[in-house]
């Protein structure tokens, strides 16, 4: 069956907020102060991620194709697999669901932002940050990690193992994202995704939460400009060897 496009902006509208608020929810638990998963370990977060992109891909798979991810969009145009003409309607409702994913996650979280007063956890649960303050390491480490997600993306659900049953093939998305998360989340986050790190950002920016300090732009061009470059190369190479 085939979707209109205004239903599949919706479906990544929602798979990104989804996405984001599983996500982000997860670090909030774990780094803001006075919640029930405070001081929790990483691979809380690292299954929160994973099921924030298992179950938008579950729900809106089989519609949109759930690409809830900018550089996912782009770098399938520029492999000439998604029309060019839908992917600034893709780019811009997946901000967007980014933005209100993020609005959601502070309203759930609100009593334990006012609480936290470590600038670097409040700004974590929104936006990712390079833990040695290195704008050529978080570039290294979130092109590398981008590119095995895309690869990988695009190789699982094109593998003949799932020909006959693709809803299958979502649950090794998710699993991918956990695992990229458990082994390469050590330096940055990671983002691997423009929409996730930028929309979130802004959201920091602008909201007045209290003891939130700077929004780091500095290094807010990093998980934009890698994943990006990594979606196109990434892509590029299943498509060239596999395809």
């Amino acid at each position: 069956m085939t979707y209109d496009l205004g239903v599949r902006l919706v479906a990544e509208f929602i798979g990104t907020a989804i996405m984001v608020i599983l996500g982000n929810g997860s670090v909030a638990n774990v780094d803001l102060k006075g919640t029930k998963g405070n001081g929790s370990d990483w691979m809380l977060i690292a299954v929160g991620y994973g099921c924030g992109v298992l179950i938008p891909a579950l729900m809106f798979g089989s519609i949109s194709g759930n690409h809830i991810n900018p550089a996912f969009t782009i770098g399938l145009a520029v492999s000439g697999l998604f029309p060019w003409k839908e992917v600034l309607p893709y780019i811009l409702v997946q901000f967007a669901g980014a933005i209100v994913g993020q609005l959601l996650v502070v309203a759930a979280y609100k009593p334990h932002y006012d609480m936290t007063t470590n600038p670097q956890h409040i700004l974590g649960t929104f936006s990712t940050i390079n833990a040695t303050k290195s704008k050529f390491n978080g570039f290294v480490n979130e092109f590398i990690g981008s590119y095995i997600l895309f690869i990988g993306a695009l190789g699982i659900t094109k593998a003949p193992f799932f020909a006959q049953n693709v809803g299958v093939a979502h649950f090794g998305l998710g699993f991918l994202v956990a695992t990229l998360v458990a082994s390469l989340g050590g330096p940055t986050g990671p983002a691997l995704n423009p929409a996730r790190d930028l929309g979130p950002r802004i959201v920091h920016a602008l909201l007045p939460l209290h003891n939130k300090g700077n929004s780091d732009w500095g290094y807010s061009w990093v998980p934009v400009v890698a994943p990006i470059l990594a979606g196109i190369a990434g892509i590029a190479t299943y498509k060239f060897i596999f395809m």
